[in-house]
């Protein structure tokens, strides 16, 4: 690239006056943010716009995923100005929703276990924990099973295993497991909204 003389000296007065001005101690932190913030928003408006609903309540808000364009990968959540329930405002779970994509570094990938007093966490791989989640609830479940009451009359429930559902699954999800849980013979079953 050929410089000119003139774009030399605006380039060397650009870049000393940086300097002049970081050593008076002007913070440029809110500067560089209010960039960072300008650099996102560009990539909001450049990206496809892809709207959906939130799953976890019956309410059903609208939320816009920016998607980038190049990757497919969902990049920003937020919630749907034009949706006529939330028009736009979210709850904490819907605000969240974002943690809960491949976007979040911190999600877990593979299975993590740690043995009775071990202080260590060991790699299982999906074989080997499907089979060892079922034959626990089995043993547990055979063991405490009651077929009868104190009168006599036919119960055939579970008393030794209890149920909690999460605050990270959609209506679908919780119906799937109550269904579960009371196939199993379960009676000890709450969910997280209501505690």
């Amino acid at each position: 690239m050929d410089i000119t003389r003139r774009g030399f000296l605006h380039l060397s007065g650009a870049v000393g006056s940086g300097i002049a001005l970081s050593t008076l101690g002007i913070n440029l932190k809110p500067t560089r943010a209010y960039a960072d913030e300008l650099n996102k928003m560009n990539r909001v408006k450049a990206a496809k716009q892809v709207t959906t609903i939130c799953c976890y309540c019956s309410v059903g808000c609208g939320l816009v995923c920016s998607v980038d364009k190049m990757t497919g990968k969902i990049f920003n959540i937020e919630g749907d100005a034009d949706h006529p329930i939330n028009e736009g405002s979210l709850c904490a779970k819907g605000a969240g929703f974002f943690d809960l994509t491949e976007a979040n570094k911190h999600r877990l990938t593979k299975v993590l276990y740690r043995a009775p007093m071990s202080d260590k966490w060991e790699e299982k791989d999906w074989d080997w924990t499907l089979k060892r989640i079922a034959r626990l609830v089995k043993d547990t479940r055979d063991a405490g099973f009651v077929k009868t009451n104190a009168k006599g009359e036919v119960v055939n429930r579970c008393e030794t295993i209890g149920h909690l559902g999460s605050s990270n699954v959609d209506n679908e999800e919780c119906w799937l497991m109550s269904v579960k849980c009371r196939a199993l013979g379960l009676v000890y079953i709450d969910h997280q909204a209501r505690v």
